[in-house]
């Protein structure tokens, strides 16, 4: 198969995978325990890293920025720059990134290890659909928990910032306050919470897919587990673009 055949094939798997997705939302069980133990693993699992990420982030943000807004005078306006290229961008994109690698390839490898062992196959004969059960729970969760994860992401870059800005440049905390506080728009909340949720849709099916599409036994789960992280931080990546581009028409050029 040639790749463009490829693409198109898995285009249109993801898209069927998508649609009875969202048709099983509408007919029971929903699975409610299902998808609380998926919010806690990947909500609670994963706020160590991204608290991390983004404190660290922001640290070296001004690490970086500060000298040259010292050098034209604008040394008191660096929260404005750190918390917005934060909140637009680097909290979005570095959390998503991420939660594609620590959860994405959790997810295809689970799936694929389920399918390479035919517990797939057991659960379709007793009368349980997989995509209600497996797909459609961990995809919620994500989608819940991913805006709340960058908000943590952005918290703790903006606090990483404010202490490297004070320790190692001296400058006021008051003066760093303000900055963040005069830079933040509701333009700019609003962005930053509507880019997760479509990150978190497009991690959520990439790993369902590559996980239920998973050939080869265990070096296949191996083989779905990578494709599945590369293609969503990818995938992740382009679409920032675009919802950029969006919330731009939207809101204007000027704020976001």
């Amino acid at each position: 198969m040639n790749p463009l055949s490829k693409f198109l094939f898995e285009l249109q798997e993801i898209s069927i995978l998508v649609w009875r997705s969202v048709k099983g939302l509408y007919k029971g069980p929903r699975y409610v325990s299902e998808i609380t133990r998926q919010m806690d693993s990947i909500g609670v699992g994963s706020l160590v890293i991204v608290i991390l990420t983004g404190f660290f982030t922001g640290g070296v943000l001004i690490l970086q920025a500060f000298p040259t807004f010292e050098y034209y005078g604008l040394q008191t306006q660096v929260g404005k720059s750190v918390s917005t290229s934060l909140i637009r961008e680097l909290g979005p994109v570095l959390t998503a990134l991420m939660v594609a690698g620590r959860v994405g390839s959790a997810i295809a490898a689970e799936l694929g290890s389920m399918v390479v062992s035919q517990q797939i196959d057991a659960m379709r004969a007793l009368g349980t659909s997989p995509i209600r059960k497996l797909v459609t729970p961990r995809v919620i969760a994500l989608i819940m928990m991913l805006p709340l994860l960058t908000v943590a992401a952005d918290t703790f870059g903006i606090i990483g910032g404010g202490i490297v800005s004070s320790q190692i440049f001296d400058l006021d905390t008051s003066l760093y306050i303000t900055s963040v506080r005069n830079g933040v728009t509701i333009q700019d909340l609003i962005g930053g919470i509507i880019k997760p949720v479509f990150f978190a849709f497009i991690i959520g099916f990439i790993s369902c897919h590559k996980g239920l599409t998973t050939q080869g036994g265990t070096v296949g789960v191996g083989t779905s587990t990578t494709s599945s992280v590369v293609l969503s931080s990818i995938l992740v990546i382009i679409a920032d673009f675009f919802i950029s581009r969006l919330l731009q028409t939207i809101f204007g050029v000027s704020l976001i």
